[in-house]
């Protein structure tokens, strides 16, 4: 490794750290917490006695699962303007990674309330409460607690996901790893740079998932 690739490593340095914390990391906290609040829906509609809402739910699981993340990014972006519908790239990365989160985490959800034994809601019942209220006192809170690994997970592969928010033209860390590689033609320092930082996040993330997974007491060996 020469000089110049030296000083170019040092050079790109402080814009990808600023790209992943400015656009990254908001992106998918944004996109991760309205994901889990339409995956709790979706998971609780699916468990409901109503047939249509378990079939439009279903129906919105099975789209969003069986088809890539990208080609979804392409409708939002590049396809809903021939309907006269024109996004901002943003606002059309938070609606796509939304909509795969919310899918795939309402899965973990239904699995967990369904983990719950019998009894729990027959307790609840047996005390005067109502369904919902059986739901929200007793049932979620074990639900979230047995949640939180798979759910950890995700999050951390979001952050990974949010890349491809650089084919709609949004500017997050891996569209400035782009930039920088057409002005210095140097692909494979700037890409592994950006991925080394990928990885120092998800790094960090999972140290914090470890933390929380053992300050809810579940997982930890006693």
């Amino acid at each position: 490794m020469d000089d110049r690739q030296i000083q170019i490593i040092i050079d790109s340095l402080l814009p990808l750290l600023k790209a992943g914390v400015s656009f990254t990391i908001p992106l998918t906290l944004i996109s991760f917490a309205l994901g889990l609040v339409l995956a709790l829906i979706t998971a609780l509609a699916r468990l409901s006695k109503w047939r249509i809402l378990k079939l439009i739910f279903g129906f919105y699981v099975w789209v969003i699962r069986g088809t890539p993340l990208l080609v979804q990014l392409y409708i939002i972006f590049y396809g809903l303007p021939s309907v006269g519908i024109t996004l901002d790239p943003f606002i059309a990365s938070v609606i796509g990674f939304t909509l795969s989160v919310g899918a795939y985490s309402s899965e973990i959800m239904r699995a967990a309330i369904i983990s719950i034994q019998e009894g729990q809601w027959e307790a609840g019942y047996s005390l005067g409460m109502t369904r919902w209220q059986v739901l929200r006192r007793i049932v979620l809170p074990q639900a979230s607690r047995v949640s939180v690994p798979p759910l950890a997970n995700s999050f951390i592969s979001l952050v990974k996901d949010t890349s491809l928010a650089a084919t709609i033209t949004y500017v997050e860390m891996f569209r400035t790893a782009n930039q920088i590689v057409a002005t210095t033609y140097e692909p494979l320092l700037v890409y592994t740079e950006a991925g080394i930082i990928y990885l120092l996040f998800s790094t960090i993330l999972t140290v914090l998932q470890n933390y929380l997974e053992k300050r809810l007491g579940r997982f930890s060996v006693r």
